[in-house]
């Protein structure tokens, strides 16, 4: 996910994107542990969309809050 498509989600939306990504990655490492999985690196992406996210949201409650 590109941060120009982040930046442009309302807040909701960012929590909301937030919890989808924080239950893939958790479903993504059940499955590298059951060995269903081969690509660790998508785990890897997954946790920097996931901190993009929280990151843009983060901005914008400081935002609203001022």
């Amino acid at each position: 996910m590109k941060i120009v498509d982040i930046r442009k989600l309302k807040t909701n939306e960012l929590a909301t994107e937030a919890t989808k990504l924080r239950e893939e990655i958790t479903d993504m490492k059940r499955k590298l542990g059951m060995g269903e999985i081969q690509n660790v690196r998508s785990i890897r992406t997954k946790r920097k969309d996931l901190a993009r996210v929280l990151t843009v949201l983060s901005e914008q409650l400081t935002k609203e809050n001022i």
